[in-house]
């Protein structure tokens, strides 16, 4: 777990603390002034209400332009990024005509084939959109199946290596869907405590007992379940229907790997099932890019639910599931998912086939493996640097994600703002996507990145860095000159 510095705590509390007191103010004031405001509603409840609305409108609203930029271009290595102004103090953003060549870190293009690619989206995907067009408008049970989706499972199946596989139109949805489908009332959720929201709202969803434990410590997990096991189901003292470990690959606001070998270690020694979210890890880590189960060297036989996306080294959109004939089959008949929603569309099907295909070899090149090389080159190279220059980087090796604490919330406007105006996309993420105390700037690392790309990055965050004050490691200085001499 992070921890932040006592003194930048200290800071950071103080900070929250006088926005929290001019918010009130301005309220106040606002109330005394504006008394016909107090009966608006016409006797409807609120639909924001307490601090929810209150950190909506003080906190967030005055730094929304950090957020959520809109791009008019590929979210390539470079993008275009809309630029856009307020009149009312953020309060509302207008778009203008305009746009900013940036350099991208922000987006999950791992392996760069959201952009145009020879093999991909130009000729395959085209081909695929003349003739299946643009949507089935149908569900995958009634008119949504195409020749395109079977082939697709069955290539997700052989990439992963198990039996068999289910896609769905929405990675998000994958998960909040197939949890309640696989466990219920009298089952027992033990999640990992960072899990990503879909996980959370699909544990809740399934009425299932949940539990969580210690971020990546297996011997909490251990704890957790011989407590339950030995308890049973509240109230009634019957033993669990079933549990379910739920665990992520890569954890996306950490950059970190999980521990898998310990983790699958203590749910084979008490018969639980293990359930993974690779929607980070498939296609980005891994010699031949098949995820942390081959990064970390365990068998898929070893997992028992194997859950993925399309989004992003895929550069197409949906999720899926891989798990055994049995769990397929059972899914394609209760899944509401899979029996209510709209299939992914063809095109969309089309480009994760074809780039999935480019990482296998089967394009006929080496294009896959030398794009795996390049986004661990790429990724080890970015952390070691940013280490190196004082930053707090969190994260594992090899892995394309790697966040740089902010901590206090008035350095995420002035970092985010600063690395805009020097033509840099960042992504900054504050409460409540983390604590509120762990503000921190995310890093994707591409593999359309080149090594000019990553150097000159560097240099922006160092300045800003500097100027903002967020080195708090500072280690012997080492200049961007003798960067640039190592890389040669």
């Amino acid at each position: 777990m992070v921890r932040s510095p006592y003194f930048t705590t200290l800071t950071t509390l103080l900070s929250y603390r006088i926005l929290f007191l001019f918010g009130h103010l301005r309220d106040l004031f606002e109330k005394l002034l504006d008394w016909s405001k107090l009966n608006n509603l016409q006797g409807y409840a609120p639909i924001c209400f307490g601090y929810e609305d209150f950190y909506t409108r003080r906190l967030h609203l005055r730094i929304q332009d950090c957020f959520e930029r809109p791009i008019a271009s590929a979210p390539d290595a470079w993008f275009d990024v809309v630029e856009r102004y307020s009149n009312d103090n953020n309060k509302t953003l207008c778009r203008t005509e305009k746009t900013t060549k940036c350099l991208n870190l922000g987006s999950y293009n791992y392996l760069g084939f959201a952009a145009a690619d020879e093999y991909c989206s130009t000729p395959r995907v085209i081909r695929s959109l003349k003739q299946y067009s643009v949507s089935t408008c149908s569900a995958r049970v009634d008119g949504g199946t195409t020749k395109l989706h079977v082939e697709l499972e069955d290539l997700i199946a052989r990439f992963v290596g198990k039996p068999a596989a289910i896609l769905f139109g929405m990675g998000y949805a994958t998960n909040s869907a197939i949890i309640p489908a696989l466990i219920g009332k009298g089952g027992l959720i033990i999640s990992d405590s960072l899990n990503h929201n879909s996980i959370v709202n699909g544990a809740r969803g399934s009425g299932a007992t949940i539990r969580v434990f210690q971020h990546n410590n297996a011997s909490h997990l251990e704890e957790v379940l011989r407590e339950q096991i030995a308890y049973g189901q509240p109230h009634m003292y019957r033993p669990w229907n079933k549990i379910i470990v739920i665990i992520e690959g890569i954890y996306s606001m950490e950059g970190e790997f999980c521990k898998l070998p310990e983790i699958i270690a203590v749910c084979k020694k008490y018969k639980a099932y293990t359930y993974l979210d690779e929607a980070h890890s498939i296609g980005a880590v891994g010699r031949t890019g098949r995820g942390v189960c081959e990064q970390l060297g365990v068998d898929t036989a070893d997992v028992d639910i194997m859950m993925g996306t399309l989004t992003k080294s895929f550069g197409s959109c949906g999720g899926y599931i891989a798990a055994s004939k049995e769990i397929i089959q059972y899914l394609k008949q209760t899944c509401p998912a899979h029996l209510y929603a709209t299939s992914m569309s063809p095109p969309a099907v089309q480009q994760a086939i074809s780039s999935m295909k480019v990482i296998l070899g089967e394009d006929g090149t080496n294009r896959g493996a030398k794009k795996l090389t390049q986004i661990r080159e790429n990724s080890n190279f970015f952390r070691s640097e940013l280490q190196k220059m004082g930053f707090e980087v969190l994260g594992d090796k090899d892995s394309p994600i790697m966040p740089i604490m902010l901590y206090n919330i008035a350095k995420i406007p002035a970092f985010s703002r600063e690395c805009l105006s020097q033509n840099l996309a960042i992504v900054t993420i504050a409460f409540p996507y983390t604590p509120l105390l762990l503000a921190r700037a995310r890093i994707c690392i591409s593999a359309a990145h080149t090594r000019e790309d990553l150097i000159k990055a560097l240099e922006v965050i160092s300045k800003v860095g500097d100027l903002v004050g967020i080195k708090y490691f500072p280690v012997e200085h080492l200049t961007l000159d003798k960067v640039k001499t190592s890389t040669k």
